[in-house]
């Protein structure tokens, strides 16, 4: 073992036990035939519009600062963009000046995926939404809140409905 993965080891970077175990099951893979709605690519091209379909089904991300919803702290809810699935509940959002919105946690136990994305060097938890497998962003352990938790999500793999709190 290096040096630096040592170092990293030590310090608690990939050691689990120093914060616990997530409050989440993290899958090693995602498996697309596992969610209700299956569309073809084609489907989701037509569906969508192109920067959604970059997010939600290539695992693109916007720009920080850039997305509609990193400083909106309107009453509602947060439904996917490419199913309309329920996902985040206004109550759970707060500022964390990271550049995208971020929430404490989901609105309903079930309604995210938790994939291990191991993609440009790091490991992080990619979020996927339950129902469609669309890409929502990534998950963090350093939220200020009790949950300790920061669902860090592009604003366009989401659409927000103010009448539903």
């Amino acid at each position: 073992m290096n040096h630096l993965l040592k170092m990293l080891v030590l310090f608690g970077f990939f050691n689990s036990s120093c914060q616990g175990q997530p409050a989440y099951k993290i899958e090693n893979k995602m498996d697309k035939n596992e969610f209700s709605v299956q569309k073809s690519e084609k489907e989701w091209k037509k569906e969508l519009t192109n920067e959604q379909y970059i997010v939600l089904r290539e695992k693109g991300t916007e720009r920080p600062h850039t997305g509609k919803y990193n400083l909106f702290f309107e009453k509602g809810v947060y439904h996917c963009a490419g199913c309309g699935q329920k996902l985040f509940s206004s109550d759970s959002k707060f500022k964390s000046s990271c550049g995208w919105p971020s929430f404490d946690s989901e609105i309903e136990a079930g309604k995210i995926k938790y994939v291990v994305d191991q993609s440009f060097g790091m490991v992080r938890t990619e979020i996927v939404c339950a129902n469609c497998g669309g890409h929502l962003g990534h998950v963090f352990e350093d939220g200020p809140t009790e949950t300790g938790l920061r669902y860090c999500v592009n604003s366009i793999s989401v659409d927000f409905r103010e009448d539903e709190e």
